[in-house]
C-alpha cells in the first residue's frame, strides 16, 4: 500500500495535489491504472484555462516589447485604414485590383486585431488566464482570416494575369459581380476549413488545469502539443488544410507569374515592361513573405520543428506582412499615392479656408 502510495503521488505530479490526495481518499484500494484514469476525468471536470508562455520575465525588456509591438500595431492600422479611406473615397480607385486591395486591407486589420490586444495585456500586466472556449474563439477567427488571405492573395495574382495577358477583355472578365463572388468564395471556403480544423482540435483532452501556451496566441501547432491523446489523426488533417490554404493557391500564384512573366518579355517599349514588372514585384514580394512563412510553421514535419522558431516566424506574418502590404501597395504604385496626396491638400485647404 505505501509502495502504491508513492506511485499515485508520482501520476498526479503535474496536477493539483492537494486536490488529487483529497479524491485519492475515497478510493483507496483502486489499483494505480483506474485511479490515473480516474485523476484524468477529475482533471477534465476542472475549469480549463490555458496561460501564454511569457516572452521575457525582465521588466525592462517587457516595457520595450509593449511599446514596440503597440507601435506596430498603430501603424498597421493606420496604413491599412488609409488604404481603405483612399480607395472608397476615390472614383478612380474603384477597379477590381483596388478592390481586392481594400479587402485585402480590411482583413490585415482583422487579423492583427484577433492578435496583439490580447498579446499587449499578456506583455503589460503578466500571463492573464484564457478559457478554453476564448482559446478556441482565437483559433478560429485566427485561421479564418489567415486562409482568407492567402486566398485572397491568389485572387489578386489572377487579376494581374488577366490585367497583363488579356488587357482587351479585363474590363468583360473581372466584371464587379464575378470580383465579388470570388471574395465571397474564399471567406466561405476559410470558415469551412477553421470550423473543420478547431472543431476538431477542441474535442482532444488537454492535460492539466494550467496549460501553458508556448506561444503568444492560441495557434494550432503549440495547442495540439497540449493534448493528452493520441494527434496523429489530427496532425494528417492540419497538414491537409496547410496544403489547401497554402500550396494549391501558391501553385496557381506560380502558374499565373509563369504567363505573366512571358506576357511581359513580349511587351516592346522598356517603359511598358517597367511598369507591369512594378506593378506585380509589390504583390509578389508580399506573397513570397506570407506564404513562406507560413509553410515554415504549419508544413514543415513536426519532428523538425522548433516552438521558439515557430513563436519567432509568427511574429513575421502577425507584424511585418501587415505592415508591409500598406507600406508596398503605396509607395509603389504612383495612382494611390497621388490619390493620398490630393486627400491630404484638400483636407489641408479645407481646414485652412
Amino acid at each position: 500500500m505505501l509502495n502504491q502510495r508513492s506511485d499515485l503521488q508520482f501520476c498526479f505530479s503535474s496536477h493539483n495535489k492537494t486536490v488529487w490526495q483529497r479524491e485519492i481518499q475515497h478510493f483507496p484500494t483502486l489499483p494505480l491504472q483506474e485511479t490515473c484514469s480516474l485523476g484524468a476525468v477529475l482533471n477534465q471536470s476542472a475549469p480549463a484555462e490555458f496561460f501564454f508562455r511569457v516572452l521575457t520575465t525582465v521588466p525592462e525588456f517587457q516595457a520595450l516589447l509593449f511599446l514596440l509591438f503597440l507601435l506596430l500595431y498603430l501603424m498597421i492600422l493606420c496604413g491599412n485604414t488609409a488604404i481603405i479611406w483612399v480607395v472608397c473615397t476615390h472614383s478612380s480607385l474603384r477597379t477590381p485590383m483596388y478592390f481586392f486591395l481594400c479587402n485585402l486591407a480590411f482583413l490585415e486589420i482583422c487579423y492583427t486585431t484577433v492578435v496583439v490586444p490580447l498579446m499587449l495585456s499578456n506583455i503589460w500586466g503578466g500571463p492573464k488566464p484564457i478559457p478554453l472556449a476564448g482559446c478556441g474563439a482565437q483559433m478560429f477567427f485566427f485561421v479564418t482570416l489567415g486562409s482568407t488571405d492567402c486566398f485572397l492573395l491568389a485572387i489578386m495574382a489572377y487579376d494581374r494575369y488577366v490585367a497583363i495577358c488579356h488587357p482587351l477583355h479585363y474590363t468583360l472578365i473581372m466584371t464587379q459581380k464575378l470580383c465579388a463572388q470570388m471574395v465571397a468564395c474564399a471567406v466561405g471556403l476559410a470558415l469551412v476549413l477553421s470550423l473543420q480544423l478547431t472543431s476538431l482540435i477542441f474535442t482532444l483532452p488537454f492535460c492539466g488545469h494550467r496549460r501553458e501556451i508556448n506561444h503568444f496566441l492560441c495557434d494550432v501547432p503549440p495547442v495540439l502539443r497540449l493534448a493528452c491523446a493520441d494527434i496523429r489523426v489530427h496532425q494528417a488533417v492540419l497538414y491537409v488544410v496547410g496544403i489547401l490554404v497554402l500550396t494549391v493557391p501558391f501553385l496557381l500564384i506560380c502558374v499565373s507569374y509563369v504567363f505573366i512573366a512571358s506576357a511581359i518579355l513580349r511587351i516592346r517599349s522598356a517603359e511598358g515592361r517597367r511598369r507591369a514588372f512594378s506593378t506585380c514585384s509589390s504583390h509578389l514580394t508580399v506573397v513570397l513573405l506570407q506564404y513562406g512563412c507560413c509553410s515554415l510553421v504549419y508544413l514543415r514535419p513536426r519532428s523538425s520543428s522548433s516552438v521558439d522558431e515557430d513563436r519567432q516566424i509568427a511574429l513575421v506574418y502577425t507584424f511585418v506582412t501587415p505592415l508591409l502590404n500598406p507600406l508596398i501597395y503605396t509607395l509603389r504604385n504612383k495612382d494611390v499615392k497621388g490619390a493620398l496626396r490630393n486627400a491630404v491638400l484638400h483636407k489641408a485647404a479645407s481646414g485652412a479656408s
